[in-house]
């Protein structure tokens, strides 16, 4: 379960390929896309976290893009492509969509203008006329309409093909305080079928022929017409951070705490300093300047500028990531600089998690809905684990001196074993007083059913060469689990122990130990040391003790050897004291398990001993 989620949203960084564009005229339409046919340099975190290994990247300019790299990291976690099912392309709903809310109509736009009923009611409310009235740029509306502005105080109102009312004003000729009041004004009028998804202040500074837009823009949303994750999260004491215009967005509601921010770098800035904090709940981030100065003003360049920008801070931002945070990296709609529109493009967005729960690279797929990041948001923060209810009870096996069974995991990991067969060893285990039976996957729920709590089930997993995944073994370990196995034998992945990779067989083994334990289980990792030097079991005896497993193990007994006395000395020597020892392989008399025992193992993998 995380503390902390770390929630960023790229504002406007679609990837394509929604099955509606169509419908609202964006056929084609690929932010992703544009960006990287300006600009072949890597962008390694972005890769590590699955940017590029996402489903259905087929437009051309992204496989030019990947064939110009020399390697694409591979990714640390998981990875999806997301459709919007709300009906818009906005920021306001897509954030909604985000946080749990589908809207079923899109909100109103003006492709002419504002009705002349709504002029006169901003007139009467403000006490200033209006100029413009139409669709415009941002930029260009101050550029045609600033001078005239100045000149008689009348406020420039324009849109877009989007649900907006723009409000524009010369910071010494409209002070801010009475730009956002007007603002305020606009919003209580722009209600009922009149309700834009945002009012926003567009204070502007310069001289005519030179004018620019100021950091001081202001949203007023219109309020989610229902709760959302935010509300949830606060009425259940979380902290809720925003930063950007996330406070805009949600018209203030369901938040502890706002960052405004003043662009990208500020924001990127602020999100860094957040990781410092120590807070329990959601840091909601959006970086507006991909759609704001890149999207919107249809420029590639700044957008690709901007993309490695945040690349780079965000191996900054892994870098501090704590074990118990989730980090998740979006968008909210596409704005495809490429195309002749200014205007936000219906696009899938990328879904990128690392953190905890979501260690294991995993291809999501297609997930229906931006309201499945509220899913994963609430069950990362709010979700319980339970261990389960294993009998016996896990970890009470007390061996007994005289009895060398009780040392004893009785197995049986014949390719050719019947039910029959199980029934049988659980009954001999069960007369014999052994720790354990050691049986195959298929069996586990068969052994629990046989065993009545009468001895311990184990199984094994990656078994018997320990090539699988690590996804696929976490898998089998929780099945294995879930089927009532109170201790897992795991294979560790020798092939990347010979290839030097002990990063990545650390990682698995401490994943597979976490997700064993979260159930209550014991897990022993078998080093299968016949391939090994004795280097490499020094190595791995390290390793086992720093990924928290229980036992560390010699064998499969599927190798070319099994136990050998001077392996289980050098395992005593150097594990940590709370790392056990088993031996397994060729362990055939009782002879050969005391002498095990007394070179420092305490748990014994056999087939035939006690027959």
């Amino acid at each position: 379960m995380a503390k902390r989620v770390f929630l960023i949203v790229l504002d406007s960084l679609g990837i394509g390929g929604a099955p509606d564009a169509a419908k609202f005229n964006d056929e084609g339409s690929n932010t992703l896309a544009a960006v990287l046919s300006c600009s072949d340099k890597p962008f390694p975190n972005l890769a590590k976290m699955g940017l590029f290994a996402i489903d259905g990247e087929d437009d051309s300019r992204i496989l030019s893009y990947k064939k110009a790299q020399d390697a694409i990291p591979s990714p640390i976690g998981s990875y999806a492509r997301v459709r919007e099912i709300s009906a818009g392309k906005d920021s306001t709903i897509g954030h909604w969509e985000i946080a749990g809310i589908i809207s079923d109509r899109p909100q109103p736009t003006y492709p002419d203008g504002f009705p002349e009923e709504i002029i006169r009611k901003l007139e009467k409310a403000t006490g200033r006329g209006f100029l413009c009235n139409k669709p415009y740029s941002g930029t260009d509306v101050i550029r045609d309409y600033g001078e005239e502005h100045i000149k008689t105080g009348k406020l420039i109102i324009y849109t877009s093909a989007d649900s907006v009312l723009q409000i524009a004003a010369h910071e010494e000729t409209v002070p801010l305080e009475e730009l956002y009041d007007i603002c305020r004004k606009a919003r209580e009028i722009m209600t009922g079928d009149d309700a834009v998804g945002r009012v926003i202040a567009r204070p502007f500074t310069g001289e005519p022929g030179n004018f620019t837009r100021t950091a001081n823009r202001h949203d007023f949303s219109l309020a989610a017409p229902s709760s959302t994750m935010l509300d949830l999260l606060k009425s259940e004491g979380y902290d809720v951070i925003s930063i950007g215009k996330i406070y805009d967005l949600f018209a203030g509601r369901g938040l502890t705490e706002s960052n405004p921010t003043q662009g990208n770098t500020d924001g990127i800035g602020k999100t860094i300093a957040m990781m410092d904090r120590d807070f329990t709940g959601l840091c909601f981030v959006n970086l507006v300047d991909f759609d704001m100065k890149y999207g919107h003003r249809n420029d590639i360049k700044g957008y690709a500028e901007a993309m490695h920008e945040f690349d780079d801070a965000l191996g900054t931002i892994l870098g501090k990531m704590r074990e118990d945070d989730l980090l998740i990296i979006t968008a909210d709609h596409g704005c495809d600089p490429s195309t002749p529109s200014t205007d936000h493009s219906r696009e899938c967005i990328p879904l990128l998690i690392s953190g905890d729960g979501y260690r294991v690279p995993c291809n999501m797929g297609e997930l229906t809905g931006f309201n499945n990041i509220a899913g994963i948001v609430l069950t990362a923060l709010m979700s319980r684990r339970y261990e389960r209810d294993f009998c016996p009870e896990t970890n009470t096996n007390t061996p007994d001196e005289d009895n060398i069974m009780s040392y004893v995991d009785l197995t049986n990991l014949k390719t050719t074993a019947k039910e029959e067969d199980i029934r049988e060893l659980i009954e001999r285990a069960v007369s014999l007083k052994t720790a354990s039976v050691c049986i195959q996957p298929c069996f586990v729920k068969d052994a629990v059913r046989f065993s009545q709590g009468r001895v311990a089930v184990c199984t094994v997993i990656g078994f018997p060469n320990g090539y699988q995944t690590t996804g696929t073994k976490i898998y089998e370990a929780k099945e294995a689990c879930d089927n009532g196995a109170s201790e897992i034998d795991m294979v560790i992945n020798i092939n990347f122990v010979k290839s030097g990779r002990y990063d990545e067989v650390f990682d698995e083994i401490r994943l597979i130990a976490e997700a064993v334990h979260e159930k209550g289980a014991l897990l022993k990792v078998i080093i299968e040391t016949c391939d090994l030097t004795e280097d490499e079991k020094i190595r791995l005896c390290r390793i086992v003790s720093e990924a928290k497993a229980d036992f560390i193990k010699t064998s499969t007994g599927f190798g070319s050897a099994g136990a050998k006395v001077e392996d289980i000395v050098l395992m005593r020597d150097n594990v940590s004291p709370d790392v056990r020892i088993k031996a397994a392989g060729g362990i055939r008399t009782v002879d050969s398990a005391r002498e095990m025992i007394g070179s420092g193992a305490s748990r014994i993998g056999a087939s035939k001993l006690g027959e």
